[in-house]
């Protein structure tokens, strides 16, 4: 990673601090290191060699920010010194400053344009500051260079996506996977790149060289719920839940199952998530529309009624409530949650289907006629079925009336 140790140790106040200092680094005692030049420079304030060799052993500490200060002062003592530029922008670029890199790896590469780390560093720092085009250009030079550089492969398959050239830039994402395995997480990145251009084909057979990782695997299930392939997706998720059980896991099986009409698995599961997390309102609207989708009223009927508890102002949630308290022949207190949703906003033409149907089987006759009335004339056909059925109830009750 760093430039040609700088050896020459000037003749100076303190020679026997330089010899220390470079003995240290020699054997990576890089604190060691440090306070051997600091005392050299202290003799020595203008030992151009002390002030590079110091900020060599803060950029081995990962004292950066100080490292970039004395490459600084070595260059303002010496110039163009070729290792003091490259080392100090390989700081920069590790600080996230690019734009400060950009002319010392210029004058670099200019000083020796056959060098393979300038012109490599050079294209990281022009991707960076946004100017893929250059950086393409000197990836490729890189790689003339050094044609089995992991480094440089990913960064011209990079810098070509960023040019849009996703087809282009795939064979390098996949070459720096070849070259080095420490890269091999660059096709999660391809895979990304792939699910934005909406090419899932593509991006799932990336993923699916990852059975390992459960966050990817979880995330293919995902994608295949998004794209409705349920029976695929449970097995990737269940690999992932069983690695890592964490609670997204947890709710994304859950939600799997429930999208396979698997819900005798899916209802434990969404349990534990919220025994897990009692407050978390959407766990418990989960919970409660897969036990409703399983039939099971009264289970859903007391999550709604929980999670109203944490959102009482959730019209929608109100109305869920209703639909269950009816099923189960709670009908006053159906009624009372039909009557809630309403004043909160939530005034679908379903409701007042529900809401008559509750109001005809209390014997309320004016009531019900009025809420089949008012269905109808909110439906307007589009549920015929019960359009049918509340037409024919609200002939007999108004016949009923009219006989009283």
């Amino acid at each position: 990673m760093w430039a040609i140790l700088w050896v020459l140790v000037l003749f100076s106040q303190a020679p026997d601090f330089n010899a220390q200092g470079l003995k240290a680094l020699d054997q990576r005692q890089y604190q060691t290191a440090v306070q051997a030049f600091t005392r050299a420079i202290e003799a020595d304030p203008d030992n151009y060699a002390a002030h590079f060799n110091l900020a060599l052993a803060y950029g081995f500490l990962h004292r950066d920010s100080e490292g970039i200060q004395e490459y600084r002062k070595t260059l303002a003592l010496k110039p163009g010194l070729y290792p003091a530029e490259l080392n100090s922008a390989i700081l920069l670029l590790r600080e996230k400053k690019p734009a400060d890199a950009l002319p010392l790896l210029q004058d670099a590469v200019r000083q020796k344009p056959k060098e393979f780390r300038p012109r490599r560093y050079l294209a990281d720092a022009q991707l960076q500051c946004a100017d893929a085009p250059a950086a393409e250009s000197n990836y490729r030079l890189a790689l003339e260079i050094d044609p089995k550089s992991a480094p440089a492969e990913l960064g011209l398959g990079r810098a070509l996506a960023t040019e849009g050239n996703l087809t282009d830039a795939a064979p390098h994402f996949r070459r720096a996977a070849d070259l080095d395995p420490d890269y091999r997480d660059a096709l999660l990145e391809l895979a990304d790149l792939y699910e934005k251009q909406h090419r899932l084909p593509d991006a799932l057979a990336i993923y699916i060289q990852f059975p390992d990782n459960a966050a990817v695997q979880e995330h293919v299930g995902e994608l295949m719920l998004e794209n409705k392939q349920y029976t695929a997706a449970i097995p990737r998720l269940e690999m992932a839940y069983q690695k890592d059980p964490t609670q997204a896991n947890r709710l994304a099986l859950a939600l799997s199952y429930v999208s396979a009409g698997q819900f005798d698995k899916a209802i434990p599961l969404f349990e534990k998530a919220v025994a897990a997390d009692p407050d978390n309102y959407e766990v418990r609207m989960m919970l409660g529309r897969a036990l409703r989708d399983a039939r099971q009223y009264p289970g859903a009927a007391r999550e709604f009624s929980e999670a109203l508890k944490l959102k009482p102002e959730e019209a929608k949630t109100w109305s869920d409530l209703a639909g269950m308290l009816y099923m189960i022949g709670d009908y006053q207190q159906a009624l009372a949650a039909f009557e809630r949703a309403r004043e909160l906003g939530e005034d679908a033409p379903g409701n007042w289907f529900f809401r008559a149907i509750i109001l005809d089987r209390l014997k309320q006759v004016k009531p019900a006629l009025e809420a089949y009335q008012r269905f109808l004339s909110m439906s307007q056909g589009k549920n015929p079925d019960q359009e049918f059925q509340a037409r024919q109830r609200a002939r007999i009750l108004t016949r009923e009336l009219e006989n009283r």
